[in-house]
């Protein structure tokens, strides 16, 4: 199976170059890239273009990888031992499968993502190294020994906020995910809005890439912030003419709440447009 991407996403030549060598290698596939780009996203359209079970651990950064294996819950076995429940007489009843061995114990190969591994401790990743790797794990309390009947196809994705130890980067397919040009960027909104005006997404892209360019901004908007300002301009019904006409010493695009997500790139914006009133006149 070759993954060229779907009806609802915009896979570039590279990036479905990425999933697929994947897939050969049976690696699991590191995705870094801008906030919005569409990482999380990736790993279900892979699902549904593979037609597999897409399983999801999304992390925190109190996450520990043993919860991706199981979790034993001692405190509730003492509790039954201390009411005389039968249940306490098998530890399996106390044994919570995670992610990684549902994935594991699946019949059939299923997608499993895991969600902004740098989220979690640093500790994190070397702490899967041999599960990801060997594509099993031991469970201390039974002694068992869990081993994948069907290798998933792991996605593993990661905003850069801490950098990933070098023993786990060997284990993986490295892909990142370039902010899309203006081109990928039309492709991508004509998959959300097919009936849209092309005026409309030319000024609005225009504009949107303005925003962007801006120096000093904390958080530049992304691809998912623009569809969410796409979606209002439609809603409220403004014309292609109002963007293009607007007065060019007005920094702040309208509706820019969906664009803009802190005060401080606001006030930003503000200030370019007070400087740029001041040496029009």
């Amino acid at each position: 199976m070759k993954f060229e991407g779907t009806e609802r996403y915009v896979a570039t030549d590279d990036l479905r170059m990425a999933v697929n060598a994947a897939a050969t290698l049976q690696r699991p596939l590191l995705i870094k890239g801008e906030p919005g780009t569409g990482k999380t996203m990736l790993a279900e359209e892979v699902a549904q273009a593979f037609g597999k079970k897409l399983l999801r651990w999304h992390i925190k950064s109190t996450t520990k990888a043993q919860q991706g294996l199981y979790e034993y819950d001692a405190v509730s076995r003492l509790r039954d031992s201390q009411l005389g429940d039968d249940r306490v007489h098998d530890i399996n009843n106390y044994i919570r499968q995670g992610m990684l061995w549902k994935a594991f114990d699946n019949d059939e190969q299923v997608v499993l993502l895991i969600d902004e591994i740098d989220k979690a401790d640093i500790e994190f990743p070397n702490d899967l190294l041999v599960e990801l790797d060997k594509m099993e794990f031991s469970v201390y309390e039974t002694g068992e020994t869990v081993i994948a009947k069907q290798r998933p196809i792991i996605i593993i994705t990661s905003n850069n906020e801490k950098e990933l130890p070098d023993a786990f980067l060997r284990r993986c397919f490295f892909h990142y995910i370039n902010f899309p040009d203006t081109e990928t960027m039309k492709q991508i909104v004509d998959v959300h809005f097919p009936d849209i005006q092309k005026s409309l997404v030319n000024e609005a892209l225009e504009i949107f890439f303005q925003v962007r360019e801006v120096n000093g901004l904390k958080k530049k908007p992304s691809t998912s912030e623009l569809i969410d300002w796409l979606k209002l301009l439609l809603a409220d019904n403004i014309s292609p003419e109002l963007l293009q006409n607007r007065d060019s010493s007005q920094a702040i695009p309208p509706l820019y709440g969906a664009l803009l997500k802190n005060e401080q790139d606001v006030h930003m914006l503000q200030r370019l447009a007070f400087m740029a009133r001041r040496e029009n006149r």
